[in-house]
């Protein structure tokens, strides 16, 4: 029997590694000789680096960068064989600034720029980057300005960081930028499609949350922006679905480095290489920590029971817990799921890491004696 174990983590209890090697111990008890592979996932948002780094065994690298206001902040990603996965919510996220100094005129995505130039100078070439929860809108100059791009005023002089210099941008220059972008592919994890302007726009939509308050010229500043960068590149990519992800970073990722952008679920699985583990697989094991209705709506789980059934595999999901509508999800090739409490709990309890853990190991047990 071979088995694919690519679980998601559940959220506030176990990684997706400690899950997936809570299943992969229930199987063993099981069916000892069961042939395993583990591909721990996440769907492109929070937690897609630990992820991709345990699924597939890359070094964890620290880099000192700037945080959204330039205080500096220690970024991670993982590196292996000349790609990089990242999080830009590493260097710019909305969680690395307190409630109350949230600024979204002054924050800036520089560190994304410094981490990505971290991993040129290390030789890496190939990007894999998650741009959700951004604490920026400076439609991706931040980036750009740390990669050696210049934004100048009509003085010829730098504008500065963050959406408030972007109505003084009135040229570019990209003859300091590194030269190693020319050879670097960026494939860039995002689920929304949001233009970069306008009613949906990066700050209509997003910029309330992030401390933005005048929305209105912060999206007249943006368009103007969004024009000399299409005057300077030959590119307009203000209305291209994503363009508006991360305040504006979708754009800067088209516009200047030629990214492409692709749903967070299938970018992980195509990542980790899904497709080749589930090849001669009989089942796939997947899961997170709550099913409901939309777990197969772009969802890790909803990813691989997709992958898994073009294959002619059963597909078993685990949980924390169900809700009503999950059976939606049978609909979607997910053959059976077992929520994994075993008795009346406290929430502090189901969270607890090794409650998990056992109750999965447990539950997957007794699934797979069945099997």
């Amino acid at each position: 029997m071979k088995v694919v174990i690519a679980m998601d983590s559940f959220k506030g209890s176990i990684s997706s590694l400690e899950a997936a090697e809570a299943v992969g111990e229930g199987i063993r008890r099981a069916h000892p000789n069961a042939e395993i592979v583990s591909l721990p996932l996440a769907d492109g948002g929070e937690g897609t680096v630990d992820a991709l780094i345990a699924s597939l065994g890359a070094e964890r690298v620290c880099a000192t960068v700037s945080g959204p206001l330039g205080e500096a902040v220690t970024a991670e990603y993982g590196l292996k064989d000349g790609l990089a996965v990242m999080e830009m919510a590493a260097a710019a996220g909305l969680p690395l600034v307190p409630v109350e100094k949230r600024d979204g005129v002054s924050a800036s995505t520089y560190g994304v720029g410094e981490m990505i130039a971290h991993a040129l100078h290390k030789g890496c070439r190939r990007f894999v980057m998650g741009i959700g929860g951004s604490a920026t809108t400076d439609g991706g100059m931040g980036m750009l300005q740390a990669l050696g791009f210049s934004f100048l005023d009509a003085e010829g002089r730098e504008v500065g960081r963050g959406a408030k210099a972007l109505p003084f941008v009135a040229s570019i220059s990209s003859k300091d930028a590194m030269p190693e972008l020319q050879e670097a592919e960026f494939s860039i994890a995002c689920d929304v499609n949001n233009p970069l302007c306008g009613p949906r726009g990066s700050a209509a939509v997003y910029g309330p949350q992030k401390g933005l308050k005048d929305i209105e010229s912060t999206d007249a500043h943006m368009a103007s922006y969004a024009r000399i960068c299409a005057s300077f590149t030959g590119k307009d990519m203000r209305e291209y679905p994503g363009a508006g992800a991360a305040g504006g970073l979708g754009f800067g990722f088209l516009t200047f480095l030629n990214a492409t952008l692709h749903s967070g679920v299938d970018l992980v699985l195509d990542t980790v290489g899904i497709d080749d583990a589930l090849d001669g697989a009989d089942i796939a094991v997947t899961g997170e920590g709550r099913i409901d209705a939309q777990t197969a709506m772009g969802k890790a789980p909803g990813g691989v029971a997709k992958r898994a059934k073009a294959r002619g595999c059963r597909v078993i999901a685990f949980s924390g817990c169900v809700t009503e509508d999950a059976r939606a999800v049978n609909q979607h090739g997910i053959d059976a799921f077992f929520p994994i409490m075993r008795a009346p709990v406290t929430l502090e309890e189901a969270l607890d890491k090794e409650n998990a853990r056992r109750n999965l190991a447990d539950t997957a047990e007794q699934v797979f004696r069945l099997l």
